[in-house]
C-alpha cells in the first residue's frame, strides 16, 4: 500500500499532474470519475496567493469528490512560500505540494519552478521552512536538473527527504528538455532504489498509453506513474491503465455516447465554476482530444470552438453524438 502521510493511495496509485490552465476542477471532476486516484490544481503563485489575486485564489477550490487532493505553490521566495502554504492548508486539501519542475521562462529564469535547481541549498531551506509552517503532508514535484551538466536528482531526492517531505514526483527531463525528446526514467528509478531513500517516488514524462504504463512499472518498479498531457479531452486513460494492468487486456474504447457525456459534463461544470464566457474559452482546448480520430470531424470542431452560446454547444454536441454515432467502431 502505497501511503503519503496516514493518507492511503492503494497498490499503485495513478496520479494527475497539475497542468497550468488545464488541471481546474471541471477538468479534474471527469478524471477522478474516470480514475485518478491523486490528482493537483494548477500550480499556485505564492505571490498571487499572499496578494489575494482573485485568479490565484480561485485556484484554491477543492471539492469532496475530488479527494485526496493537493494544492500546488511556486515561487521563488521563501517568506513568500511559507505564507503561500498556510494559505493553501487552509483551504483543506490532503497534501501541500511544491512546484519545483514548472520550466517556462517566466517561472523559471526568475528562479521559481525547475529555477531552483540551480541553487538546491534555497531549494531544501524553502522546502524545510513549509515542512515546518504546515501540518498536512508536504510533497514537490521536480525535474530531473536544469541540463544535463546539472542532473543531481539523488542529492534533491535525499535532501528533500531529510527536511521532511513525504513524496516526490520527478519528470524525466531536464528543464532544457522542456517537453522534447524522450523522458529519461532510469534516473528516476535510481532515486527509486537507492538505499538511502524511503518515501513514495513515482514517475512521470511520457505515459500515453496502457501498454507503456505496464511496460514502464515492471521496468522502474516506483510507487506509481503521473499522467498528465495524455489525459487532456481523454480521462479514460486512468480506467484503462488499471484494467490493463490487473488483466492484460484493453478495455473497449469510449463510444460516441460516452465521449459526448463526459464532454458535456466538463462543459458544465466549466460554466458553473468560471464566468460563462471563460468557461467556454477553456473548454476549447478539449475538444479536439475528445473526438479525435474522426473522419470528416473537421466542421464540427470548428462550430465547438467558434460558438459562444452554452445552448448552441450542447446542441453541436448531440448532433455529434448522432451523426458519428458509430465513429469510434470505425476507428477502434
Amino acid at each position: 500500500m502505497v501511503k503519503i502521510g496516514n493518507i492511503e493511495l492503494g497498490e499503485f496509485p495513478l496520479l494527475l499532474a497539475p497542468m497550468e490552465d488545464v488541471s481546474d476542477p471541471p477538468f479534474r471532476a471527469v478524471c477522478k470519475e474516470n480514475g485518478a486516484d491523486l490528482m493537483f490544481t494548477e500550480f499556485i503563485s505564492s505571490e498571487g496567493l499572499i496578494r489575494n489575486a482573485e485568479k490565484s485564489v480561485q485556484k484554491l477550490d477543492i471539492y469532496d469528490y475530488e479527494r485526496p487532493i493537493g494544492i500546488q505553490i511556486f515561487g521563488d521566495k521563501i517568506e513568500s512560500m511559507r505564507e503561500a502554504a498556510s494559505i493553501a492548508e487552509a483551504a483543506q486539501p490532503e497534501m501541500v505540494d511544491i512546484n519545483y519542475g514548472c520550466p517556462v521562462k517566466k517561472v523559471a529564469c526568475k528562479g521559481a519552478g525547475a529555477g531552483i535547481l540551480l541553487d538546491i541549498p534555497k531549494m531544501q531551506q524553502m522546502t524545510a521552512e513549509i515542512v515546518k509552517q504546515v501540518s498536512l503532508p508536504v510533497t514537490v514535484k521536480t525535474r530531473l536538473g536544469w541540463d544535463d551538466s546539472t542532473i543531481r536528482i539523488l542529492e534533491v531526492a535525499k535532501r528533500l527527504q531529510d527536511v521532511g517531505i513525504q513524496a516526490l514526483t520527478i519528470h524525466g527531463r531536464t528543464r532544457a528538455q522542456m517537453y522534447k525528446g524522450e523522458a529519461d526514467w532510469t534516473k528516476i528509478a535510481e532515486v527509486k532504489h537507492h538505499p538511502d531513500i524511503h518515501i513514495p517516488i513515482f514517475g512521470n514524462g511520457d505515459i500515453d498509453s496502457p501498454e507503456k504504463a505496464l511496460d514502464y512499472k515492471n521496468r522502474y518498479e516506483l510507487d506509481g506513474i503521473m499522467i498528465g498531457r495524455a489525459a487532456i479531452g481523454y480521462p479514460w486513460i486512468f480506467n484503462e491503465v488499471k484494467h490493463f494492468i490487473k488483466t492484460g487486456e484493453h478495455l473497449p474504447v469510449p463510444d460516441m455516447k460516452s465521449r459526448v457525456a463526459t464532454a458535456k459534463k466538463h462543459l458544465q461544470f466549466s460554466l458553473e465554476w468560471k464566468n460563462e464566457l471563460q468557461g467556454i474559452f477553456e473548454m476549447r482546448r478539449h475538444y479536439t482530444n475528445y473526438f479525435r480520430g474522426i473522419p470528416n470531424f473537421k466542421p464540427y470542431r470548428a462550430r465547438l470552438v467558434e460558438s459562444e452560446n452554452p445552448e448552441e454547444l450542447f446542441n453541436i454536441l448531440d448532433e455529434i453524438s448522432t451523426v458519428f454515432e458509430d465513429a469510434y467502431a470505425l476507428v477502434e
